[in-house]
């Protein structure tokens, strides 16, 4: 009785580790590998992909990977620092003469709506596209 009690323990307890080990991300996302860059999303390495191709046949160029664009400067105030407000998009490239910015996003959060539109007020001739 003693030997199966504890092979029932010892079973649930490789249950919980399998559990624990395969996390899921909070939005279902999977990430994915493409050309050696792990990316977030499937949805995301699928445009990256495409943007290539685009690239490619030259119809853009200077294909940039995680731009970062400071929203808020960094500042101090009553002796308490406070850090820059950043908002990294997925990617930059140049088309028509046009610098273009994107950002694939399956479920748009409150930050991520927030750091857009202080994007589009902070960088008004910079196209913004979301997919």
């Amino acid at each position: 009785m003693e030997r199966s009690q504890q092979a029932k323990n010892d079973r649930r307890g490789e249950r919980v580790q399998k559990i624990i080990g395969r996390r899921k991300h909070k939005y279902h996302a999977k990430k994915c590998e493409v050309d050696g860059i792990v990316f977030d999303s499937y949805k995301e390495a699928r445009r990256y992909q495409e943007l290539k191709l685009l690239q490619r046949a030259g119809k853009i160029s200077g294909l940039t990977l995680q731009p970062e664009f400071v929203l808020q400067e960094a500042f101090e105030r009553d002796g308490k620092k406070y850090r820059a407000i950043k908002y990294v998009a997925d990617f930059q490239y140049v088309q028509d003469g046009k610098v273009v910015v994107e950002d694939t996003k399956g479920y748009k959060t409150k930050e991520y709506l927030i750091k857009r539109k202080m994007f589009l007020k902070n960088y008004p001739d910079i196209e913004f596209r979301e997919l």
